[in-house]
């Protein structure tokens, strides 16, 4: 690597809002700057080393078109300094206001069980990168991880000066001005909202990307994209986290440009990741933040540290691999519409797929206290219905239940697609609202349900009604059996059949030893009971009461059929019939059942149907036609 931009794009300098707000100083001029910094903080610049760092000097300047003026940082409730007296004087001094209490380095690892445990609250960490490895702030990482109680946030820098530069900076009130919020992206192509900018790999074609990051001032801007701890690629365009200004650490591993070599991507299209005016910096790459001792490059070419020696207040960067896609871009984004924290967004939204923490945060949280506790992975599933309704795909299209020329079949296997595509993440927690989706797929499955209530009013001999012996003889009983009471009054028993394969769904049934097999019904499907007399006469009419409880909100069809040897001789009305049905509540529905006068007195019985996605739920009632009574 030879080259590298080192300013702001076609070579103009960033506007300024007013007053210097920090004072370069040397290490001995430190302590008593800082002393005079806490006297009269509203009246005094915050104090920087800067001695033997020309890089901090201009880091420094770039800061003064960021941040307005002075301000008293929310403080968190336990800090500890990892390495004071590798720390320049004053340092420490500097950051005792940014927690109410502190503890000997030795807590860290000392006393008796966890520190976070022993140490309630949010953790404050300070210190030089060497000294962030994986014991100990794996275990302080993943213990403040997903608890309001806890959260951790670190100070740091590749030295002291820098430790020094990032305590200072937490006293700085971003100017109001700047309000620029931005998203690059080499990995998605989300849709930009109203407030933020977003740039994905088309436009790295047509945009100087360069001049977009290194001309704008920046309140929030992410770079995403593949790399490695020194690098984020944008198309042609590199994020780089090479600091010219920084010595070499010789016998480290390094990349390309560290031996001679040429860079791999074009060297006029890299962005010193210093140089980015910004107030906060998000490095979505895998491992473009690790910890010390887990590092794959020499310190002067990473990213976290090169972007810790620039301006920014706060960078998030990643401490290990994770699977950001369009859920974490979008829940960014909301976050940053709404002032919400950076790190709190991106992990909650990928606590469904991680079990570990991927970002943590190097610069204070700019509300007091700590937003919600992640959500469980289980708030990370797509729509229930969505699942649901897949599980009901499978079983009517991977079973035998349905013949391959059965007209179902298309219709069911698109919408398969479909729920396949919902079910994915990217699309399940971003590119659609949950309520887009369940929109969609209610209006699939409503006009599927019609479709099969349809059907069976027509023939109910229809395969799809043999479900519950096609999936009964394919599953075991559950010993768990329940005493009900059946539509005859009669005490009845309610048990589940288990399905034995993948494809084959569960069956519940209630039976009666006068009745015989009541209902039928899958998981989460509405269940039935039929009332109606014991009795009709023949050129009479029987009425029907079907009472109906659905699992969910929503249309469910229904409808009323008899045994093939009585159609002749009747007429039911209404054939089909929908309702809007609510969970837990009773709906009752009327059918009537016309006889000729020639039907045979004898006994029969019907069935009453209902269908809500995909799941057809039965009750069937026994009755008898009698001669007219005198």
């Amino acid at each position: 690597m030879n080259t590298v931009a080192t300013g702001p794009a076609h070579g103009q300098e960033l506007p300024r809002p007013g007053a210097a707000l920090f004072r370069t100083v040397s290490f001995g001029q430190l302590p008593e700057a800082v002393r005079e910094f806490l006297a009269a903080p509203g009246g005094t610049a915050v104090p920087v080393p800067v001695e033997g760092r020309a890089d901090l000097e201009r880091s420094v300047e770039l800061a003064a078109g960021l941040y307005a003026g002075p301000c008293s940082p929310h403080p968190l409730d336990v800090g500890v300094v990892l390495g004071e007296k590798e720390l320049p004087e004053g340092t420490v001094e500097l950051a005792r206001p940014l927690a109410r209490t502190w503890v000997a380095e030795e807590e860290v690892s000392g006393g008796d069980g966890p520190f976070a445990a022993r140490h309630p609250g949010t953790l404050l960490v300070v210190g030089c990168y060497d000294r962030l490895t994986l014991d100990p702030v794996r275990e302080l990482l993943l213990a403040t991880y997903r608890g309001a109680e806890h959260g951790l946030t670190v100070l740091s820098g590749r030295d002291g000066a820098s430790v020094a530069w990032n305590v200072a900076k937490q006293y700085a009130a971003p100017d109001p001005g700047v309000e620029a919020l931005g998203l690059f992206t080499d990995t998605d192509r989300p849709p930009p909202p109203e407030g933020v900018r977003v740039f994905d790999d088309r436009d790295f074609e047509r945009v100087d990307i360069q001049a977009e990051i290194l001309g704008t001032r920046w309140r929030r801007v992410v770079f995403q994209g593949h790399g490695k701890d020194d690098s984020v690629n944008l198309g042609e365009f590199t994020i780089c986290g090479m600091n010219p200004a920084v010595p070499a650490r010789p016998g480290l591993l390094g990349p390309r440009c560290a031996y001679g070599l040429p860079c791999y991507k074009p060297e006029d299209k890299l962005v010193p990741l210093h140089r980015v005016a910004a107030v906060e910096l998000v490095l979505s790459a895998c491992n473009s933040g690790p910890l010390a001792d887990l590092a794959l490059y020499d310190p002067k070419y990473q990213l976290l540290l090169n972007a810790l020696d620039g301006p920014a207040r706060t960078v998030v960067s990643a401490v290990s691999v994770h699977d950001s896609d369009r859920p974490e871009n979008v829940a960014w984004m909301r976050a940053a519409a709404r002032g919400a924290d950076s790190v709190d967004a991106l992990n909650a939204s990928l606590a469904g797929s991680h079990p570990y923490p991927a970002f943590m945060r190097f610069g204070l949280p700019e509300a007091p206290g700590r937003a919600p506790a992640a959500p469980a992975p289980a708030d990370h599933r797509p729509d229930p219905l969505v699942l649901t309704t897949s599980r009901r795909l499978t079983a009517l299209l991977a079973s035998d239940l349905l013949p391959h020329h059965h007209p179902l079949r298309p219709r069911l296997t698109k919408l398969a697609r479909k729920v396949d595509l919902w079910a994915a993440r990217p699309t399940h927690l971003a590119d659609r609202s949950r309520e887009e989706i369940h929109r969609s797929l209610s209006a699939d499955l409503q006009s599927l349900d019609h479709a099969i209530a349809e059907l069976v009013a027509a023939n109910p001999e229809n395969e799809i009604m043999n479900y519950p012996a096609h999936f009964g003889d394919r599953s075991s009983l559950d010993p768990d059996v329940r005493e009900v009471t059946c539509h005859c009054g009669r005490p009845a028993q309610e048990f589940t059949r288990r399905g034995l394969l993948p494809y084959v769904l569960d069956t519940t049934c209630v039976v009666c030893m006068r009745c015989g097999d009541v209902t039928f019904r899958v998981p989460d499907a509405p269940s039935l009971l039929a009332h109606a007399a014991d009795e009709a006469e023949r050129g009479g009419v029987l009425e029907v009461r079907a009472a109906l409880t659905a699992a969910r909100p929503g249309p469910v069809r229904l409808g009323l059929f008899v045994p093939t040897y009585l159609r002749e001789d009747t007429t039911v009305e209404p054939a089909t019939t929908k309702v809007r049905a609510v969970p837990g509540r009773v709906e009752d529905v009327v059918f009537r059942v016309r006889f000729a006068p020639s039907t045979a007195p004898q006994a029969y019985y019907f069935t009453v149907f209902a269908v809500q996605d995909l799941a057809v739920s039965t009750a069937r009632r026994h009755f008898g036609v009698v001669p007219p009574r005198a």
